[in-house]
Protein backbone atom coordinates (compact mmCIF):
# COMPACT_ATOMS: atom_id res chain seq x y z
CA UNK A 1 0.00 0.00 0.00
CA UNK A 2 1.81 3.49 -1.17
CA UNK A 3 2.83 5.83 1.55
CA UNK A 4 2.21 3.47 4.85
CA UNK A 5 4.74 4.25 7.74
CA UNK A 6 3.81 0.99 9.69
CA UNK A 7 6.70 -0.87 10.84
CA UNK A 8 6.05 -4.96 11.52
CA UNK A 9 3.29 -6.77 10.01
CA UNK A 10 0.10 -7.78 11.83
CA UNK A 11 1.11 -11.00 11.78
CA UNK A 12 4.05 -10.66 13.95
CA UNK A 13 2.46 -9.12 16.73
CA UNK A 14 -0.60 -10.49 18.39
CA UNK A 15 -2.39 -8.81 21.14
CA UNK A 16 -2.24 -10.25 24.43
CA UNK A 17 -3.97 -8.81 27.22
CA UNK A 18 -4.77 -5.55 28.90
CA UNK A 19 -2.63 -4.24 31.52
CA UNK A 20 -2.42 -1.39 34.11
CA UNK A 21 -0.52 2.12 32.86
CA UNK A 22 1.95 3.63 34.83
CA UNK A 23 2.41 7.21 33.00
CA UNK A 24 -1.41 7.89 32.79
CA UNK A 25 -2.84 5.37 36.11
CA UNK A 26 -5.33 3.70 33.11
CA UNK A 27 -5.88 0.27 34.46
CA UNK A 28 -6.70 -1.72 31.47
CA UNK A 29 -5.86 0.55 28.46
CA UNK A 30 -2.34 -0.60 27.82
CA UNK A 31 -2.07 -3.42 26.22
CA UNK A 32 0.99 -5.68 25.95
CA UNK A 33 1.52 -7.73 22.57
CA UNK A 34 3.03 -10.52 22.04
CA UNK A 35 6.87 -9.24 20.98
CA UNK A 36 6.61 -7.85 24.24
CA UNK A 37 5.81 -4.26 23.26
CA UNK A 38 3.40 -2.50 25.55
CA UNK A 39 0.90 0.31 23.44
CA UNK A 40 -1.39 2.49 26.17
CA UNK A 41 -4.76 3.60 24.27
CA UNK A 42 -5.46 6.37 26.93
CA UNK A 43 -2.30 8.16 26.43
CA UNK A 44 -1.02 6.98 23.94
CA UNK A 45 2.78 5.72 25.46
CA UNK A 46 4.42 3.29 23.71
CA UNK A 47 7.03 0.80 25.48
CA UNK A 48 9.18 -1.11 23.00
CA UNK A 49 10.11 -4.99 23.85
CA UNK A 50 13.39 -5.34 25.49
CA UNK A 51 15.92 -5.50 22.57
CA UNK A 52 13.21 -3.84 20.13
CA UNK A 53 12.55 -0.96 18.03
CA UNK A 54 12.31 2.96 19.52
CA UNK A 55 8.78 4.25 19.56
CA UNK A 56 9.50 6.10 16.02
CA UNK A 57 9.80 2.36 14.71
CA UNK A 58 6.82 1.46 14.63
CA UNK A 59 4.86 -1.55 15.92
CA UNK A 60 1.63 -1.83 16.98
CA UNK A 61 1.34 1.82 17.69
CA UNK A 62 -1.45 4.15 16.03
CA UNK A 63 0.22 4.16 12.97
CA UNK A 64 -0.71 6.34 10.38
CA UNK A 65 -0.85 5.11 6.19
CA UNK A 66 -1.54 6.16 3.03
CA UNK A 67 -4.76 5.33 0.95
CA UNK A 68 -8.41 4.60 1.97
CA UNK A 69 -10.35 1.49 1.88
CA UNK A 70 -13.24 1.69 0.10
CA UNK A 71 -16.11 -0.93 0.45
CA UNK A 72 -17.28 -2.54 3.32
CA UNK A 73 -20.65 -3.40 4.72
CA UNK A 74 -22.68 -2.32 7.75
CA UNK A 75 -23.45 -4.61 10.23
CA UNK A 76 -24.34 -4.96 13.85
CA UNK A 77 -22.11 -4.70 16.27
CA UNK A 78 -23.63 -6.89 18.49
CA UNK A 79 -21.36 -6.86 21.14
CA UNK A 80 -21.28 -3.51 21.47
CA UNK A 81 -25.41 -3.02 21.46
CA UNK A 82 -24.92 -1.24 18.68
CA UNK A 83 -27.77 -1.91 15.75
CA UNK A 84 -26.97 -1.92 11.90
CA UNK A 85 -29.16 1.37 11.85
CA UNK A 86 -26.89 3.50 14.04
CA UNK A 87 -23.90 2.05 12.01
CA UNK A 88 -25.33 3.33 8.77
CA UNK A 89 -26.33 6.71 9.76
CA UNK A 90 -22.56 7.52 11.01
CA UNK A 91 -21.14 5.41 7.23
CA UNK A 92 -19.50 2.90 10.38
CA UNK A 93 -18.63 0.06 8.33
CA UNK A 94 -17.01 -3.50 8.17
CA UNK A 95 -13.77 -4.04 5.84
CA UNK A 96 -10.90 -5.62 5.53
CA UNK A 97 -6.61 -4.90 5.89
CA UNK A 98 -3.96 -6.89 5.65
CA UNK A 99 -6.02 -10.09 5.36
CA UNK A 100 -8.02 -8.48 8.79
CA UNK A 101 -11.21 -7.94 9.64
CA UNK A 102 -11.59 -4.43 11.16
CA UNK A 103 -13.95 -1.78 11.69
CA UNK A 104 -14.08 1.34 9.68
CA UNK A 105 -15.09 5.21 10.97
CA UNK A 106 -14.84 7.59 8.40
CA UNK A 107 -13.38 11.43 9.01
CA UNK A 108 -14.72 14.31 6.79
CA UNK A 109 -13.33 17.39 6.42
CA UNK A 110 -15.12 20.31 8.42
CA UNK A 111 -16.95 21.18 5.15
CA UNK A 112 -17.87 17.54 5.24
CA UNK A 113 -17.78 17.35 1.52
CA UNK A 114 -14.65 14.84 1.63
CA UNK A 115 -13.49 11.68 3.63
CA UNK A 116 -9.90 12.46 4.06
CA UNK A 117 -9.07 9.87 7.21
CA UNK A 118 -10.10 6.64 8.57
CA UNK A 119 -9.60 4.97 11.96
CA UNK A 120 -9.73 0.88 11.90
CA UNK A 121 -10.20 -0.67 14.99
CA UNK A 122 -9.16 -4.11 15.23
CA UNK A 123 -10.44 -7.10 17.20
CA UNK A 124 -7.55 -6.33 19.58
CA UNK A 125 -8.03 -2.81 20.19
CA UNK A 126 -5.45 -2.00 17.99
CA UNK A 127 -5.99 1.42 16.18
CA UNK A 128 -4.23 2.26 12.31
CA UNK A 129 -5.21 5.49 10.40
CA UNK A 130 -5.05 6.11 6.90
CA UNK A 131 -5.05 9.13 5.02
CA UNK A 132 -4.67 12.51 7.09
CA UNK A 133 -5.84 13.00 10.34
CA UNK A 134 -4.53 16.59 10.26
CA UNK A 135 -7.19 17.64 7.84
CA UNK A 136 -10.18 15.65 8.98
CA UNK A 137 -12.97 17.38 11.73
CA UNK A 138 -14.63 15.88 14.61
CA UNK A 139 -15.83 12.04 13.71
CA UNK A 140 -19.82 13.33 12.76
CA UNK A 141 -19.63 16.34 12.34
CA UNK A 142 -21.07 16.25 8.64
CA UNK A 143 -24.21 14.57 10.22
CA UNK A 144 -25.14 17.71 11.82
CA UNK A 145 -26.13 21.39 11.33
CA UNK A 146 -24.05 24.14 11.95
CA UNK A 147 -26.18 25.25 14.97
CA UNK A 148 -28.42 23.74 17.24
CA UNK A 149 -29.63 23.48 21.10
CA UNK A 150 -26.94 21.04 22.56
CA UNK A 151 -24.35 18.88 21.03
CA UNK A 152 -22.12 15.98 23.11
CA UNK A 153 -18.66 15.55 22.63
CA UNK A 154 -17.14 11.81 23.34
CA UNK A 155 -13.67 10.30 23.51
CA UNK A 156 -14.43 7.61 21.17
CA UNK A 157 -16.28 6.51 17.86
CA UNK A 158 -17.95 3.50 19.75
CA UNK A 159 -18.88 6.15 22.38
CA UNK A 160 -20.42 8.71 19.65
CA UNK A 161 -22.45 5.86 18.12
CA UNK A 162 -23.59 4.62 21.83
CA UNK A 163 -25.21 7.92 22.34
CA UNK A 164 -26.55 8.80 19.13
CA UNK A 165 -28.37 5.42 19.50
CA UNK A 166 -29.83 6.28 22.66
CA UNK A 167 -30.82 9.38 21.45
CA UNK A 168 -32.84 7.85 18.66
CA UNK A 169 -30.07 9.27 16.19
CA UNK A 170 -31.89 13.01 16.65
CA UNK A 171 -29.24 14.54 18.65
CA UNK A 172 -25.64 16.13 17.57
CA UNK A 173 -22.85 13.89 18.92
CA UNK A 174 -19.47 13.90 17.77
CA UNK A 175 -16.09 12.45 18.65
CA UNK A 176 -12.57 13.54 18.73
CA UNK A 177 -10.39 11.87 16.29
CA UNK A 178 -7.04 11.05 18.56
CA UNK A 179 -8.55 10.55 21.90
CA UNK A 180 -8.11 12.64 25.09
CA UNK A 181 -4.52 13.53 24.54
CA UNK A 182 -5.51 15.43 21.04
CA UNK A 183 -8.84 16.40 22.74
CA UNK A 184 -7.88 20.66 23.21
CA UNK A 185 -6.63 20.66 19.87
CA UNK A 186 -9.09 18.86 17.73
CA UNK A 187 -11.65 21.24 19.69
CA UNK A 188 -9.78 24.29 19.13
CA UNK A 189 -9.51 23.83 15.29
CA UNK A 190 -13.12 22.89 15.07
CA UNK A 191 -14.77 25.69 18.10
CA UNK A 192 -16.77 27.87 15.25
CA UNK A 193 -18.62 25.06 14.55
CA UNK A 194 -18.70 24.14 18.34
CA UNK A 195 -20.00 27.27 19.75
CA UNK A 196 -22.88 27.28 17.09
CA UNK A 197 -24.26 25.16 19.86
CA UNK A 198 -26.49 26.82 22.53
CA UNK A 199 -24.84 24.09 24.87
CA UNK A 200 -21.82 22.09 24.38
CA UNK A 201 -21.23 18.70 26.70
CA UNK A 202 -18.16 16.98 27.29
CA UNK A 203 -18.93 13.38 27.97
CA UNK A 204 -14.98 12.13 28.32
CA UNK A 205 -13.84 9.00 29.93
CA UNK A 206 -13.98 8.16 33.90
CA UNK A 207 -10.30 8.13 34.20
CA UNK A 208 -7.36 10.31 35.16
CA UNK A 209 -6.95 11.46 31.03
CA UNK A 210 -10.06 11.64 30.23
CA UNK A 211 -10.75 14.41 33.60
CA UNK A 212 -7.27 16.01 32.43
CA UNK A 213 -9.09 16.27 28.91
CA UNK A 214 -11.68 17.90 30.75
CA UNK A 215 -10.21 20.29 32.42
CA UNK A 216 -7.93 21.24 29.44
CA UNK A 217 -11.48 21.92 26.86
CA UNK A 218 -13.64 23.26 29.31
CA UNK A 219 -12.06 26.83 29.33
CA UNK A 220 -12.18 26.65 25.24
CA UNK A 221 -16.04 27.83 25.56
CA UNK A 222 -17.18 30.84 26.90
CA UNK A 223 -18.01 30.59 30.78
CA UNK A 224 -21.84 28.72 30.91
CA UNK A 225 -21.75 27.28 27.72
CA UNK A 226 -19.64 24.41 28.41
CA UNK A 227 -21.40 21.27 30.77
CA UNK A 228 -19.78 18.52 31.81
CA UNK A 229 -21.14 14.92 32.15
CA UNK A 230 -19.83 12.12 34.36
CA UNK A 231 -20.93 8.65 35.30
CA UNK A 232 -20.20 6.80 38.65
CA UNK A 233 -19.02 3.02 38.36
CA UNK A 234 -18.67 2.84 34.32
CA UNK A 235 -15.70 4.32 32.51
CA UNK A 236 -17.75 5.42 29.49
CA UNK A 237 -21.01 5.26 27.54
CA UNK A 238 -20.84 2.24 25.97
CA UNK A 239 -19.68 0.25 28.84
CA UNK A 240 -22.77 1.70 30.95
CA UNK A 241 -24.93 0.68 27.89
CA UNK A 242 -23.59 -2.94 27.89
CA UNK A 243 -24.29 -3.37 31.61
CA UNK A 244 -27.45 -2.47 30.47
CA UNK A 245 -27.75 1.04 32.48
CA UNK A 246 -28.37 2.97 29.29
CA UNK A 247 -30.58 5.42 31.15
CA UNK A 248 -27.15 6.09 33.24
CA UNK A 249 -25.87 7.81 30.28
CA UNK A 250 -29.14 9.66 28.99
CA UNK A 251 -29.29 11.09 32.95
CA UNK A 252 -25.77 12.08 32.62
CA UNK A 253 -26.07 13.85 29.60
CA UNK A 254 -28.83 16.13 30.75
CA UNK A 255 -28.02 16.13 34.39
CA UNK A 256 -24.48 17.76 32.78
CA UNK A 257 -23.03 19.96 35.28
CA UNK A 258 -22.30 23.75 34.47
CA UNK A 259 -18.33 23.78 34.25
CA UNK A 260 -16.64 25.97 36.69
CA UNK A 261 -13.13 25.54 37.63
CA UNK A 262 -11.68 24.07 40.70
CA UNK A 263 -12.81 26.15 43.78
CA UNK A 264 -15.51 28.47 42.35
CA UNK A 265 -18.83 27.27 43.88
CA UNK A 266 -22.39 28.54 42.89
CA UNK A 267 -24.15 30.02 45.83
CA UNK A 268 -27.31 28.23 45.11
CA UNK A 269 -25.39 25.08 45.51
CA UNK A 270 -24.58 25.64 49.64
CA UNK A 271 -28.03 25.37 51.26
CA UNK A 272 -27.16 22.27 52.87
CA UNK A 273 -23.73 23.38 54.04
CA UNK A 274 -25.88 26.55 55.66
CA UNK A 275 -27.80 24.26 57.59
CA UNK A 276 -25.48 21.79 58.50
CA UNK A 277 -24.26 22.68 62.32
CA UNK A 278 -21.59 20.40 62.12
CA UNK A 279 -18.75 23.29 62.09
CA UNK A 280 -20.73 24.50 65.28
CA UNK A 281 -20.08 21.20 67.27
CA UNK A 282 -16.66 21.20 66.28
CA UNK A 283 -15.64 24.63 68.01
CA UNK A 284 -13.83 24.38 71.13
CA UNK A 285 -14.28 27.31 73.97
CA UNK A 286 -11.15 28.85 75.45
CA UNK A 287 -10.73 28.20 79.14
CA UNK A 288 -11.42 31.91 79.80
CA UNK A 289 -15.07 33.23 79.41
CA UNK A 290 -14.01 37.02 78.60
CA UNK A 291 -12.04 35.73 75.69
CA UNK A 292 -15.03 33.37 74.84
CA UNK A 293 -17.53 36.27 74.68
CA UNK A 294 -15.01 37.94 71.60
CA UNK A 295 -13.86 35.51 69.75
CA UNK A 296 -16.30 32.90 70.37
CA UNK A 297 -14.38 29.75 70.98
CA UNK A 298 -11.60 27.73 68.77
CA UNK A 299 -13.07 26.80 65.26
CA UNK A 300 -11.73 24.47 63.15
CA UNK A 301 -9.70 25.97 59.64
CA UNK A 302 -9.05 28.68 61.63
CA UNK A 303 -5.12 30.26 62.17
CA UNK A 304 -5.13 32.07 65.75
CA UNK A 305 -2.13 33.87 66.65
CA UNK A 306 -0.92 35.03 70.03
CA UNK A 307 1.77 37.80 70.61
CA UNK A 308 3.52 39.35 73.27
CA UNK A 309 6.93 40.79 74.41
CA UNK A 310 9.56 38.67 75.32
CA UNK A 311 8.75 36.59 78.66
CA UNK A 312 5.08 38.45 79.12
CA UNK A 313 4.05 34.38 79.66
CA UNK A 314 2.53 33.29 76.32
CA UNK A 315 4.01 29.81 76.54
CA UNK A 316 2.17 29.41 79.68
CA UNK A 317 -1.23 31.12 78.06
CA UNK A 318 -1.28 28.13 75.31
CA UNK A 319 -0.24 25.67 77.69
CA UNK A 320 -3.58 26.01 79.82
CA UNK A 321 -5.13 26.09 76.67
CA UNK A 322 -3.67 23.04 75.45
CA UNK A 323 -4.89 21.64 78.85
CA UNK A 324 -8.34 22.11 78.32
CA UNK A 325 -8.51 21.23 75.42
CA UNK A 326 -6.67 17.94 76.57
CA UNK A 327 -9.17 17.64 79.45
CA UNK A 328 -11.93 18.12 77.61
CA UNK A 329 -11.34 14.83 75.07
CA UNK A 330 -9.71 16.71 72.24
CA UNK A 331 -6.66 15.71 70.04
CA UNK A 332 -3.70 17.66 70.03
CA UNK A 333 -0.33 18.16 68.77
CA UNK A 334 2.10 20.72 70.46
CA UNK A 335 5.90 21.69 68.59
CA UNK A 336 7.12 23.81 71.73
CA UNK A 337 10.29 24.67 69.66
CA UNK A 338 11.65 26.37 73.19
CA UNK A 339 11.13 23.89 75.35
CA UNK A 340 11.53 19.97 75.84
CA UNK A 341 9.10 17.76 75.47
CA UNK A 342 9.69 16.70 79.43
CA UNK A 343 9.21 20.16 80.40
CA UNK A 344 5.70 20.46 78.02
CA UNK A 345 4.73 17.33 79.85
CA UNK A 346 5.40 18.64 83.36
CA UNK A 347 4.00 21.54 82.51
CA UNK A 348 0.45 20.25 81.91
CA UNK A 349 0.72 17.21 84.75
CA UNK A 350 1.42 20.53 86.83
CA UNK A 351 -1.83 22.32 85.60
CA UNK A 352 -3.54 18.82 86.46
CA UNK A 353 -2.00 18.59 89.90
CA UNK A 354 -2.68 22.18 90.60
CA UNK A 355 0.88 22.42 91.42
CA UNK A 356 3.80 23.26 89.25
CA UNK A 357 5.57 20.25 89.78
CA UNK A 358 8.67 21.51 87.13
CA UNK A 359 9.79 23.48 90.36
CA UNK A 360 10.11 20.44 92.02
CA UNK A 361 13.77 20.01 91.85
CA UNK A 362 13.18 16.53 94.51
CA UNK A 363 14.68 12.87 92.27
CA UNK A 364 11.48 10.54 91.64
CA UNK A 365 13.21 7.89 93.61
CA UNK A 366 12.95 9.95 96.45
CA UNK A 367 9.42 11.36 96.13
CA UNK A 368 7.06 9.51 98.30
CA UNK A 369 4.54 7.04 96.97
CA UNK A 370 1.49 9.19 97.54
CA UNK A 371 3.10 11.63 94.81
CA UNK A 372 4.46 9.15 92.33
CA UNK A 373 0.64 7.96 92.24
CA UNK A 374 -0.59 11.32 91.66
CA UNK A 375 1.56 11.92 88.86
CA UNK A 376 1.06 8.93 87.48
CA UNK A 377 -2.87 9.48 87.42
CA UNK A 378 -2.08 13.37 86.07
CA UNK A 379 0.24 12.03 82.96
CA UNK A 380 -2.25 9.22 82.33
CA UNK A 381 -5.28 12.18 82.19
CA UNK A 382 -3.08 14.49 80.24
CA UNK A 383 0.47 13.28 78.18
CA UNK A 384 -0.11 10.01 78.50
CA UNK A 385 -3.85 9.71 77.41
CA UNK A 386 -3.07 8.84 74.07
CA UNK A 387 -4.69 12.22 72.42
CA UNK A 388 -1.47 14.37 72.76
CA UNK A 389 1.49 14.48 70.25
CA UNK A 390 4.68 16.40 70.91
CA UNK A 391 7.23 17.39 68.75
CA UNK A 392 11.05 16.49 70.12
CA UNK A 393 13.21 19.00 68.82
CA UNK A 394 15.45 22.03 70.36
CA UNK A 395 15.83 25.17 68.18
CA UNK A 396 15.09 26.28 64.84
CA UNK A 397 13.95 24.13 62.30
CA UNK A 398 13.28 24.17 57.90
CA UNK A 399 9.84 25.59 57.20
CA UNK A 400 9.19 22.66 54.69
CA UNK A 401 10.20 19.69 57.51
CA UNK A 402 8.24 21.61 60.29
CA UNK A 403 5.10 21.82 57.47
CA UNK A 404 5.50 17.58 57.16
CA UNK A 405 5.40 17.47 60.67
CA UNK A 406 2.03 19.47 61.20
CA UNK A 407 0.44 17.63 58.24
CA UNK A 408 1.25 14.83 60.04
CA UNK A 409 -0.06 15.47 63.12
CA UNK A 410 -3.33 16.64 61.33
CA UNK A 411 -3.78 13.60 59.11
CA UNK A 412 -1.62 11.06 60.10
CA UNK A 413 -1.88 11.47 64.32
CA UNK A 414 -5.67 12.76 63.84
CA UNK A 415 -5.20 16.28 65.91
CA UNK A 416 -7.74 18.78 65.63
CA UNK A 417 -6.03 21.43 67.21
CA UNK A 418 -2.32 22.36 66.79
CA UNK A 419 0.02 24.24 68.67
CA UNK A 420 3.03 25.85 67.44
CA UNK A 421 5.80 28.04 69.47
CA UNK A 422 6.68 30.09 68.03
CA UNK A 423 6.93 31.58 64.31
CA UNK A 424 10.38 33.80 64.71
CA UNK A 425 12.37 30.50 65.99
CA UNK A 426 11.50 28.84 62.62
CA UNK A 427 12.43 30.96 60.79
CA UNK A 428 15.93 32.10 62.76
CA UNK A 429 18.43 29.61 61.23
CA UNK A 430 17.67 30.78 57.43
CA UNK A 431 20.68 31.21 55.53
CA UNK A 432 20.18 34.66 54.05
CA UNK A 433 19.04 36.35 57.03
CA UNK A 434 15.49 38.34 55.37
CA UNK A 435 13.31 37.73 58.24
CA UNK A 436 10.45 39.89 57.13
CA UNK A 437 10.76 37.66 53.49
CA UNK A 438 11.02 34.27 55.71
CA UNK A 439 7.70 35.02 57.82
CA UNK A 440 6.18 36.06 55.00
CA UNK A 441 6.53 33.08 53.09
CA UNK A 442 6.15 30.78 56.66
CA UNK A 443 2.76 32.18 56.89
CA UNK A 444 1.89 31.81 53.71
CA UNK A 445 2.50 27.85 53.62
CA UNK A 446 0.66 27.45 57.27
CA UNK A 447 -2.45 29.17 56.19
CA UNK A 448 -2.64 26.94 53.17
CA UNK A 449 -1.80 23.37 55.09
CA UNK A 450 -4.79 25.07 57.57
CA UNK A 451 -7.16 25.07 55.01
CA UNK A 452 -6.04 21.73 53.46
CA UNK A 453 -6.20 20.06 56.80
CA UNK A 454 -9.07 21.56 57.92
CA UNK A 455 -7.15 22.17 61.60
CA UNK A 456 -7.15 25.18 64.03
CA UNK A 457 -3.66 26.10 64.33
CA UNK A 458 -2.57 28.33 67.73
CA UNK A 459 0.91 29.91 66.05
CA UNK A 460 2.72 32.16 68.92
CA UNK A 461 4.63 34.97 67.49
CA UNK A 462 7.25 38.06 68.97
CA UNK A 463 6.20 41.43 69.21
CA UNK A 464 9.35 44.02 67.80
CA UNK A 465 9.94 46.61 70.70
CA UNK A 466 7.76 49.82 70.33
CA UNK A 467 9.52 53.05 68.52
CA UNK A 468 9.37 55.24 71.85
CA UNK A 469 8.02 54.59 75.65
CA UNK A 470 8.19 51.57 78.20
CA UNK A 471 8.74 48.32 76.29
CA UNK A 472 6.11 45.00 76.34
CA UNK A 473 8.36 43.89 79.51
CA UNK A 474 6.84 47.17 81.28
CA UNK A 475 3.25 46.67 80.43
CA UNK A 476 3.15 48.20 77.00
CA UNK A 477 -0.13 47.92 74.39
CA UNK A 478 0.23 45.49 71.63
CA UNK A 479 -0.95 46.34 68.55
CA UNK A 480 -0.91 44.82 65.32
CA UNK A 481 1.90 47.19 63.25
CA UNK A 482 3.96 45.71 66.13
CA UNK A 483 3.99 42.01 64.38
CA UNK A 484 6.83 40.82 63.19
CA UNK A 485 8.12 40.53 59.53
CA UNK A 486 5.34 42.39 57.37
CA UNK A 487 2.22 42.44 57.40
CA UNK A 488 1.30 38.59 56.69
CA UNK A 489 0.88 37.48 60.48
CA UNK A 490 -1.72 40.03 60.81
CA UNK A 491 -3.67 39.62 57.07
CA UNK A 492 -3.66 35.73 57.02
CA UNK A 493 -4.25 35.13 60.98
CA UNK A 494 -8.49 34.85 61.53
CA UNK A 495 -7.66 36.07 64.97
CA UNK A 496 -4.59 38.15 66.61
CA UNK A 497 -4.57 37.94 70.37
CA UNK A 498 -2.14 40.25 72.18
CA UNK A 499 -0.93 39.77 75.80
CA UNK A 500 0.50 42.61 77.95
CA UNK A 501 1.87 42.22 81.39
CA UNK A 502 4.25 44.80 83.35
CA UNK A 503 6.84 42.15 84.99
CA UNK A 504 8.52 45.30 86.68
CA UNK A 505 5.35 45.82 88.76
CA UNK A 506 5.51 43.79 92.04
CA UNK A 507 2.03 45.04 92.47
CA UNK A 508 0.58 43.99 88.79
CA UNK A 509 3.05 41.53 87.72
CA UNK A 510 1.29 38.43 87.59
CA UNK A 511 -1.89 39.84 86.09
CA UNK A 512 -2.30 39.51 82.11
CA UNK A 513 -4.16 42.00 79.70
CA UNK A 514 -5.38 40.00 77.03
CA UNK A 515 -6.53 42.04 74.18
CA UNK A 516 -8.15 41.09 71.07
CA UNK A 517 -6.38 42.71 67.79
CA UNK A 518 -7.86 41.06 65.01
CA UNK A 519 -11.00 38.90 65.08
CA UNK A 520 -12.45 37.91 61.60
CA UNK A 521 -15.51 35.94 62.49
CA UNK A 522 -17.31 38.80 64.26
CA UNK A 523 -15.22 42.03 64.07
CA UNK A 524 -14.78 42.28 67.90
CA UNK A 525 -11.94 43.23 69.33
CA UNK A 526 -10.64 45.16 72.75
CA UNK A 527 -9.64 43.78 76.14
CA UNK A 528 -10.94 40.20 76.12
CA UNK A 529 -9.85 39.12 80.01
CA UNK A 530 -7.52 39.83 82.72
CA UNK A 531 -5.91 36.70 83.69
CA UNK A 532 -4.07 36.01 87.32
CA UNK A 533 -1.12 33.84 87.44
CA UNK A 534 -1.37 32.08 90.61
CA UNK A 535 2.15 30.86 91.75
CA UNK A 536 1.02 27.87 94.38
CA UNK A 537 -1.11 26.01 91.41
CA UNK A 538 0.71 27.14 88.18
CA UNK A 539 -3.00 28.10 86.87
CA UNK A 540 -4.20 31.30 85.00
CA UNK A 541 -7.63 32.36 86.28
CA UNK A 542 -9.57 35.16 85.05
CA UNK A 543 -10.31 37.90 87.23
CA UNK A 544 -12.78 41.32 87.57
CA UNK A 545 -11.83 44.66 85.77
CA UNK A 546 -12.17 45.62 89.42
CA UNK A 547 -9.63 43.64 90.92
CA UNK A 548 -7.54 44.56 88.02
CA UNK A 549 -8.22 48.13 88.89
CA UNK A 550 -8.00 47.83 92.97
CA UNK A 551 -4.34 46.16 91.87
CA UNK A 552 -3.62 49.01 89.68
CA UNK A 553 -4.45 51.67 92.74
CA UNK A 554 -2.46 49.78 94.83
CA UNK A 555 0.26 50.01 92.64
CA UNK A 556 0.32 53.94 91.96
CA UNK A 557 -0.43 54.72 95.30
CA UNK A 558 2.80 52.26 96.71
CA UNK A 559 5.08 53.99 93.80
CA UNK A 560 4.11 57.37 95.12
CA UNK A 561 4.51 56.39 98.83
CA UNK A 562 8.62 55.66 97.50
CA UNK A 563 9.08 58.76 96.25
CA UNK A 564 9.48 57.56 92.69
CA UNK A 565 8.11 60.55 90.23
CA UNK A 566 5.05 59.56 87.92
CA UNK A 567 5.95 58.61 84.30
CA UNK A 568 5.22 61.37 82.51
CA UNK A 569 7.30 63.88 84.79
CA UNK A 570 10.61 65.02 84.33
CA UNK A 571 13.83 64.64 86.19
Amino acid sequence: MSGETVGRSEEESEFLEHLPCDKCGSSDANALFSDGHLYCYSCEAYTPAEGGPPPEAGGNRQRKAGGLISGGEFSALTKRGIAEMTCRKWGYKLSSYNGKRVQVAELYNPEGSEVVAQKLRFANKDFLALGDLKKAGLFGQHLWRDKGKMVVVTEGEIDALTISQLQDLKWPVVSIPSGASGAKKALAKSLEWLLGFETIVLFFDNDEPGRSAVEECAPLFPPGRCKIARMDGFKDANEAHQAGQSGEVINAIWGAKVYRPDGIVGGAEIWEDLTNDDELAEASPYPWPGLNELLHGLRMSELVTLTAGSGVGKTEVVRAIAHYLLTGGETLGMLMLEESIKRTAKGLMGLELNRPIHLDMTAWADLPEEEKEARRAAYDTTVGSGRLFLYDHFGSTEVENLLNRVRYLAKGCGCRYIILDHLSIVVSGLDDGDERKAIDVAMTKLRTLVQETGICLILISHLKRPPMGKGHEEGAMTSLSQLRGSHSIAQLSDAVVGLERNQQDEVTKNITTVRVLKNRFSGETGIAAHLLYEKETGKLTECSPEFVKSMADEAEAKSKRSGFPEEDDEF
